[in-house]
Parts: C-alpha cells; sequence; structure tokens
C-alpha cells in the first residue's frame, strides 16, 4: 500500500515539472519561429532594393537554378525566394525563366536543416542520426532537379501543365488571401523589437546583426528543444508522435504538408524533425514521407502571394505558383512512388553522414561545395 501511494506521489510531484518542460517546448518553438523570421528580414534588410537582383540574370536555365540555390541558402526560406519569384513574374520576368529559379529555392532551402543537425555533434550517434535525417531532404530534392530540370529543358511539361491549370482563371477577379498567414502577426513583435535595437548601427550593419542574432536564436532554440524532447517523448508522447507522422508514408506526407501549411515554413518543419531522430524517437525512415509533404506544404506561401497580385500579368503569377507545387507533387510520384528510387536519398544521406561523423570536414565541404562553390562558379562562367 506505501508503495503505490509512494508511486502516486511521485506522479503527482512530477506533474509540474512535465508542465514547464511542455510549456518551455512550446516557448522554443515559438522562438525558432521568431529566429526563423529574424533571419529573412535581416536580409532583407540589409540587401535593402537589391534583393531581387539577385534573381534578374538567370540568362539560361543552370545559371537560374543556381540563383535559386544561392539566394535560398542566403535567406533561409524558400517561402521568400518564391513569393519575390512571383513578384518578379508579376513584372514581366517569363514564366520559363523563372522555372528553374524555383527549383533551386527547393534545394538551398534546405541547408538550414543542414546546419540545425550541427546542434547535436558532441554526440557521435545523436549526430550520425540527426545530419542523416537533415541531409536526406537535401538529396531528394538534388535528384528531384536531375531528374526534371532536363524533362522541362526539353519539354516544357511543367509551364505546359501551369498554363492549362490557370486558363480557365484567365478573367478571373483578384482574390486576397494574404490574411491567411496568423504566424506573422505572432513573431512580428518581436522581430520589431530586434530590428529597433539593431537600428543603431550604420547601413547594412543593422541587418547582418540580426541575421547573425536569428542564426544564434535557432542553435539555442533547438539545442533546448532535444534535451526537452528526450525527457518528454515517452511513454504516451511517444505514441502520440509516432501516430501524426509514422503511421504510413501518405499519413506522413499529409502530416508534413499541414504542418507546414500552418507555419508557412518548410525549413522551420523539417528543422524540427532533426532533432526527433537525432533523439532517437523517431527513425529517418519514418520522417522521410513527412519531409517529402513540406515540400508540399511550403508552395501554400508563393500561392497566397500570387492571389495578392493584379494587373495583366497576374495570370502568369499564379502560373508560376502552381509550377513550384506541380514540380514537388511530381518528385514525390516519381521519385518516393517508385521502389527503386525511393530509397537512394536514404542511403545517400546515411552515406553523407558516416563520412561526416569521421569528420567535421565533410560537412564543410558538402555545404561549400553544394551550396557556394558550384553555384558560384556556375554563375561567374555564365
Amino acid at each position: 500500500m506505501s508503495i503505490q501511494s509512494d508511486a502516486l506521489q511521485g506522479r503527482q510531484s512530477d506533474t509540474p515539472k512535465r508542465a514547464l518542460q511542455w510549456v518551455t517546448l512550446i516557448g522554443m518553438l515559438y522562438l525558432l519561429l521568431v529566429s526563423v523570421s529574424m533571419i529573412g528580414s535581416g536580409f532583407k534588410w540589409a540587401a535593402g532594393d537589391h534583393a531581387k537582383e539577385l534573381f534578374e540574370f538567370a540568362s539560361n536555365p543552370v545559371a537560374g537554378l543556381m540563383i535559386g540555390i544561392i539566394g535560398t541558402a542566403l535567406i533561409q526560406s524558400s517561402s521568400t525566394v518564391t513569393s519575390i519569384i512571383v513578384g518578379l513574374v508579376a513584372g514581366g520576368l517569363p514564366v520559363e525563366m523563372a522555372i528553374p529559379m524555383v527549383m533551386g529555392a527547393n534545394v538551398g532551402t534546405t541547408v538550414t536543416n543542414t546546419l540545425v543537425s550541427l546542434g547535436h555533434a558532441r554526440c557521435k550517434d545523436e549526430f550520425r542520426r540527426a545530419f542523416t535525417a537533415a541531409t536526406v531532404h537535401d538529396f531528394f530534392n538534388l535528384f528531384a532537379v536531375v531528374i526534371f530540370l532536363p524533362l522541362e529543358i526539353m519539354t516544357g511539361f511543367l509551364a505546359k501543365i501551369s498554363a492549362w491549370l490557370v486558363s480557365p482563371l484567365m478573367q478571373a477577379d483578384n482574390l486576397s488571401l494574404k490574411s491567411f498567414n496568423f504566424i506573422k502577426p505572432l513573431t512580428k513583435p518581436l522581430v520589431n523589437g530586434a530590428k529597433s535595437v539593431f537600428d543603431i548601427l550604420p547601413g547594412s550593419l543593422g541587418g547582418i546583426a540580426l541575421v547573425l542574432f536569428g542564426i544564434a536564436l535557432v542553435i539555442v532554440s533547438i539545442t533546448v528543444m532535444g534535451k526537452l524532447m528526450k525527457k518528454l517523448m515517452v511513454g504516451k508522447a511517444r505514441e502520440v508522435l509516432n501516430g501524426a507522422i509514422g503511421r504510413g508514408p501518405i499519413h506522413g506526407i499529409a502530416s508534413g504538408t499541414l504542418v507546414t501549411i500552418l507555419v508557412q515554413s518548410s525549413s522551420t518543419t523539417t528543422s524540427l524533425i532533426v532533432p526527433l531522430v537525432g533523439t532517437n524517437v523517431l527513425s529517418v525512415r519514418q520522417v522521410y514521407p513527412f519531409t517529402l509533404g513540406a515540400n508540399i506544404g511550403t508552395c501554400i506561401t508563393a500561392l497566397l502571394a500570387a492571389t495578392a497580385v493584379t494587373g495583366a500579368n497576374a495570370v502568369f503569377a499564379l502560373q508560376i505558383a502552381l509550377v513550384h507545387l506541380l514540380f514537388n507533387i511530381a518528385g514525390i510520384l516519381v521519385i518516393f512512388g517508385l521502389p527503386f528510387l525511393r530509397d537512394l536519398p536514404v542511403k545517400c544521406a546515411e552515406m553523407l553522414a558516416g563520412c561526416a561523423v569521421k569528420s567535421k570536414m565533410a560537412v564543410v565541404a558538402y555545404l561549400g561545395v553544394v551550396f557556394i562553390l558550384v553555384p558560384g562558379l556556375v554563375l561567374s562562367m555564365s
């Protein structure tokens, strides 16, 4: 009887502690949302009116792809980049020229979760799992580009399908849905507060400082979340989490799509998954479909941006937003849908993670080559 009483008292004493841990976890999630927003805002501030100029030199499809990769790797938000591309198309940029840039945005956005995985670098086993979970998204998007960019150059299938989809809307009235974004009002006060602090710095230094501050907050929030998840994701909580993500590929894709639509950031969604795999709450193969759903969910931002466009090119703005959606759906159907291609991103990620565990220079080399060196060389030759 006394043993049962002691156990009951133990559970009761743990209740306030666990409640505090859950509140802290929610707070860290909010901090992550704020920090990602700070990085995007800081880059816009530092670049000023020259941000769009980054996308105006797509002289050929490969150069356009590289511009999308570099731009998104810098801004850390494919949603921001695709929204800029929508605006450029609305301003007269040809849809055919914008398509490779949208594909590049898909690749560039994956650098965020790769950086997040570095928070687990102290423990080799955790780092191997986290880095694999992060880079499986990278490899999936890279393979999608390798398959569909040449196909698009040869056939223009994405341009043709998207043009067919928007053709009935040529005479439709404008319909703005920008008010759907409820995350921005939640993060805006803190982002504006940080801006006012760094506003004392001259020129673009304030924007650079805001970017660095945002990166620091990402590292802090993810590190704390990882520690809390080790304590919280057991028992019923773990079962609920597995029910949301580990119920099967279709359910995982649907969950990833929904979560990303709600937070309007695939970088945030996939970054949240990395600590779950690093702390062994979920496996890489369980979260793999969830990251694919994030690819679909992130398309909502460009679609919302397109609905706010008016004028003669409004239909083309909607068309390029639909191209983004079609590209991600096609990638899932072909790469994940075909059994002989499905495991390829996972195997490549596992091989790279093995190299990264042996030497952290492999991480530096991977990030430098994929996101800086190759795009830079291609653009300089173009």
